[in-house]
C-alpha cells in the first residue's frame, strides 16, 4: 500500500538553492563585507534549519539577533522569488496522488512565511492537505520529529508512505523516521544522497524508477 506522499520544499518540489545562496551572498556582503562560498554552503547551511545555520555564522551573537538576521534573510528571499518552476514531473505526481487518494504533506525547515510563499509562487498553495514546519515544533531536521509529525497528521504509517528529499539533513530525518526515501538530486551529488540513506536517487520526478516504485507499493 501507499498512502502518504511528503515532500521536503527547497531543491524537492523547486530548485531553489542558487536563490538562498544568493539571498544571504548579499546580505552578508551588506552588511558584515563577509563572503559565502557555493561550498560553505552547502555543508552548513543547505537543508538547515534558521537557528543551526545562524549559529554557524555568527556563534558569538544572541538568539534574538540570529532570528533577526534570518528574517532579514528570508525577506530577501522572497524579494528574489516573486515566480517559481515546479521540478519537472511534480505535477505529475501530485495528480496521480490526488486521483489516487494518496495524503500529500510538504514538510520543510523552511519559516511559515516562505512555505507559503513558495507554494502560491509554485501555485500549489491548495494541493496539500498539510504543510509541517519544523521550526514550529520542538526539534528541526535533522531529527526525525518532522516527518513523525507529517506522518501522524495524514493519519499514515512509516512503511506505506515516501519521503522526497534533497538536502543531508533532510534525508537523515526521513531516513530515521523510517520512510522509504527518495533523494533529488538537485544540490547535491547521487554520491552524498545514497550516503545519507537515500533509497532511491532521481533527477526529477518522471524517473521510471520511481514510478516503479510507485506501482510497486501500490501492488500493480
Amino acid at each position: 500500500m501507499l498512502t502518504a506522499l511528503l515532500f521536503d520544499l527547497d531543491g524537492t518540489l523547486t530548485d531553489t538553492d542558487a536563490l538562498h545562496i544568493l539571498a544571504l551572498q548579499q546580505l552578508l556582503l551588506e552588511e558584515e563585507g563577509r563572503t559565502l562560498t557555493h561550498a560553505e554552503f552547502q555543508a552548513h547551511v543547505s537543508g538547515q534549519a534558521n537557528a543551526n545555520m545562524c549559529r554557524y555564522l555568527f556563534p558569538e551573537r544572541s538568539v534574538a539577533e540570529h532570528a533577526a538576521f534570518a528574517e532579514r534573510k528570508e525577506v530577501r528571499f522572497r524579494e528574489l522569488s516573486p515566480h517559481l518552476t515546479p521540478i519537472a514531473g511534480l505535477l505529475r505526481l501530485l495528480d496521480f496522488a490526488q486521483a489516487q487518494k494518496i495524503g500529500m504533506a510538504v514538510v520543510t525547515n523552511a519559516p511559515r512565511a516562505n512555505a507559503d510563499h513558495m507554494l502560491q509562487a509554485l501555485g500549489l498553495g491548495e494541493r496539500f492537505e498539510h504543510v509541517v514546519v519544523a521550526e514550529e515544533l520542538p526539534r528541526a531536521k535533522p531529527d526525525p520529529l518532522p516527518y513523525l509529525t507529517g506522518l501522524e497528521r495524514l493519519n499514515a504509517d512509516k512503511d506505506t508512505a515516501l519521503a522526497f528529499e534533497d538536502s543531508i539533513p533532510g534525508l537523515t530525518a526521513a531516513v530515521n523516521a523510517g520512510i522509504f526515501s527518495v533523494g533529488l538530486a538537485t544540490s547535491q551529488s547521487r554520491e552524498a544522497l545514497l550516503a545519507a540513506g537515500a533509497q532511491l536517487v532521481i533527477e526529477d520526478f518522471n524517473d521510471p524508477q520511481l514510478w516503479a516504485v510507485i506501482d510497486r507499493m501500490l501492488g500493480h
